[in-house]
C-alpha cells in the first residue's frame, strides 16, 4: 500500500507546482517585465499561495465534510488528475496554460501578473489537490504541520529559482524546462496510480502488495 510521507509529499508539490512549472509561467510573463518587477511578482505570489496552502492543510477536515467528500472519493479524484495531467506533462501538453496574448491587460503590472499566475501558480487546482489529499491521510495537526512544511518548501524554492533565474529567463530559450518537466510528470504519473490504488484499498478493494 502507498505511505504517503513526507517525502512523497514534498514530491508531489514539488512535480505539481515547483519549479519546472512555475518557470515556465513566469517565463511567459518575462517579455514584458523588468527583472526587478519577476522578482517582486514571485516575492507576493509565494506569500499568497503558501497562505492558500497553509489554510487549505488546516481546513481540510472542514472542507470534505462541507462537500460531503469522504477521504477515498478524494485520492481516487487525486490520483485521477494526477495521473491526467502527468500524461500531458510528458506529452508536452500544459493544462490550463491559456494562450493570454490576446486577453486585456491590466493597468497595474503587478496586479496583471498575479492574475495571470492565479490557476497555473497562485491557487492551482492540482497543487489545492494535493494539500487536501495529503492533509487527509493523517488525522492529526502534527501531519498537517508537516504538509504545510513541505508545500512552503516548495514554494520557497520556487521564488529563488525565479529570483536567481530572472534575467535569464527573459533570453533563455524554455527547451532545458521542458524536459524536466517531462522527466517529473513520469514521477507523478506513478504518485497517481498509487494515490489511486491508495483509495481503492480504502474501500476494500484486495490490492496485492509489491515488492
Amino acid at each position: 500500500m502507498f505511505v504517503f510521507n513526507l517525502s512523497s509529499a514534498f514530491i508531489a508539490f514539488f512535480a505539481v507546482v515547483g519549479p519546472p512549472k512555475v518557470l515556465l509561467s513566469f517565463a511567459r510573463l518575462a517579455g514584458t517585465r523588468t527583472t526587478r518587477e519577476l522578482r517582486r511578482l514571485a516575492a507576493w505570489s509565494t506569500v499568497i499561495s503558501a497562505v492558500i496552502g497553509l489554510v487549505l492543510a488546516y481546513t481540510a477536515d472542514f472542507v470534505t465534510s462541507l462537500f460531503h467528500i469522504s477521504d477515498q472519493s478524494l485520492q481516487l479524484a487525486g490520483g485521477v488528475i494526477f495521473f491526467i495531467y502527468a500524461v500531458a506533462l510528458v506529452l508536452g501538453i500544459h493544462l490550463g496554460a491559456g494562450d493570454d496574448e490576446e486577453d486585456e491587460h491590466l493597468r497595474n503590472p503587478m496586479v496583471d501578473g498575479l492574475r495571470e499566475l492565479l490557476l497555473p501558480y497562485i491557487a492551482s487546482p492540482l497543487a489545492i489537490t494535493a494539500v487536501l489529499v495529503a492533509s487527509l491521510f493523517k488525522d492529526d495537526w502534527g501531519w498537517r504541520t508537516t504538509v504545510v512544511g513541505a508545500y512552503v518548501a516548495v514554494v520557497v524554492i520556487n521564488y529563488f529559482c525565479v529570483a536567481a533565474l530572472a534575467p535569464l529567463m527573459q533570453r533563455a530559450h524554455r527547451t532545458s524546462l521542458e524536459v524536466l518537466s517531462r522527466l517529473l510528470g513520469l514521477l507523478l504519473a506513478a504518485v497517481g496510480v498509487e494515490l489511486f490504488l491508495n483509495g481503492l484499498a480504502g474501500l476494500g478493494v484486495h490490492i496485492a502488495e509489491g515488492h
